[in-house]
């Protein structure tokens, strides 16, 4: 899961919990609320009806049919205002719930008491307000509040998703530039555009970690460099001295068998310190990318030139070519040679009956080149150190360095080709190489 996706669910979560609180402690806060409002509604009522009496008088609301009790309560008995003449020991200012029967429906009201004289006559004001209507307005209160709620964490979630993702960009952006690199001197080394000083330092320290790693990566080349071509001289000589003594005359057989042997070890050895000068000008990007060639004709020329070791060995090699692909902007030689040492090696490892199968094929408009066999397969271990210089792959009992396997994995980082394998022990081995959209 991405950083960014992880900080924005743990602000969902984080508000979530507030929420969740909020919400077990929510009855109590909106009956409180509601009721302190409704309270604060009746006494100013109360004001208002004082100050009515204040201005009109008593007189008014006290006539001939009911002397002693004025009445008064809307259509739907949500709230009524009583005024009584009656004689009280206390003044009376206080609100309570109590039941009231108007016109026969009894009905619980929040009432407000309020006690007053006028002209030493004492007179008990009642205001109240039905509990049904009350609990309605709580109702409403809380479906308001619960669609803000939701509204809000929607909101911030998407704000906080969209935040994060704009202040993490300056790490996708150095993810994107260490992706893929097999070679440091390729490294972007532009600084990445940020406020942010934690992104500031990493980008700094990597750029500096990619400008070390360069400099040893070019010691190293130039050391295998300088050996290689010091190798070469030596074989070169003692090849042609060998030869020149297995062409003399009279020379015995034993001896001959030994100069034969000794030739085929110094060819041996010309064929690894070729390679390492391969690998070496390979990553030090030596060669030309200006060729645009067919890759499944390379294919098909690696197939009519490994079709007879294969039909010695008694193994099937096949082809399916689903789709053809044009590359641009490669080296043909280098690609010839990366899928060359994978289908040899594919021969080599399989056994007499066995079948190899390169196919060229397209995954979501993506050209993918994969060569299987059903080999000996090989274990995670193996895996690891598969594309590892002289590490003996499969069988410690043959003679392979592993170098053309090396070299095919730096002709693929050369040209930005994806390699993946799959193997499973005793069913075989899968290469998959998949181009870049671009090449």
């Amino acid at each position: 899961m991405k950083l960014r996706l992880k900080l924005a669910l743990f602000n969902l979560l984080s508000k979530l919990v507030f929420t969740l609180l909020f919400f077990i402690l929510m009855p109590y806060l909106l009956e409180r609320i509601n009721l302190i409002q409704v309270d604060n509604d009746l006494v100013q009522k109360r004001e208002q009806v004082i100050n009515l009496i204040s201005k009109i008088g008593i007189e008014p609301f006290m006539t001939s049919d009911s002397a002693n009790v004025f009445g008064s309560y809307n259509i739907l008995k949500e709230e009524f205002i009583s005024l009584e003449k009656i004689r009280l020991e206390e003044d009376a200012n206080y609100i309570e719930v109590s039941n009231r029967l108007i016109d026969g429906d009894d009905i619980a009201y929040r009432v407000l008491n309020y006690s007053f004289k006028i002209d030493g006559q004492t007179y008990l004001l009642e205001i109240g307000k039905s509990l049904t209507s009350i609990l309605h307005t709580e109702k409403n209160i809380k479906k308001i509040i619960l669609i803000f709620l939701v509204f809000i964490i929607l909101i911030t979630f998407l704000t906080d998703l969209q935040y994060t993702r704009l202040l993490l960009r300056p790490l996708d952006i150095i993810t994107k530039k260490l992706k893929g690199i097999s070679n440091p001197a390729i490294f972007d080394k532009m600084p990445v555009r940020t406020t942010t000083s934690d992104f500031q330092h990493l980008d700094k320290a990597l750029r500096e970690l990619m400008e070390h790693i360069d400099h040893l990566f070019q010691k190293e080349m130039e050391i295998t460099v300088n050996i290689s071509h010091e190798l070469l001289t030596p074989i070169s000589v003692l090849r042609s001295k060998l030869e020149n003594l297995l062409i003399t005359k009279g020379i015995d057989d034993e001896i001959s068998t030994k100069i034969e042997e000794s030739l085929k070890t110094l060819h041996r050895l010309q064929s690894l310190v070729n390679s390492l000068l391969l690998i070496a000008r390979i990553e030090s990007r030596q060669y030309l990318q200006e060729e645009s060639f067919s890759v499944n004709d390379v294919i098909l020329e690696i197939i009519s030139e490994l079709s007879p070791i294969a039909e010695d060995a008694g193994i099937s090699l096949e082809k399916e070519f689903i789709r053809d692909f044009q590359i641009h902007r490669a080296n043909k030689a280098l690609i010839f040679s990366m899928f060359y040492n994978v289908v040899n090696n594919a021969l080599k490892n399989t056994p007499s009956g066995g079948e190899v199968i390169i196919k060229c094929l397209d995954r979501n408009n993506i050209f993918v080149v994969t060569i299987s066999d059903t080999g000996r397969g090989m274990a995670e271990t193996q895996k690891d150190t598969l594309f590892s210089r002289f590490s003996i792959k499969l069988d410690t009992n043959r003679e392979n360095t592993g170098i053309g396997l090396a070299i095919s994995k730096s002709i693929a980082d050369f040209h930005r080709i994806e390699v993946s394998v799959n193997s499973i022990i005793q069913k075989g081995t899968a290469f998959s190489f998949v181009f870049p959209e671009n090449s």
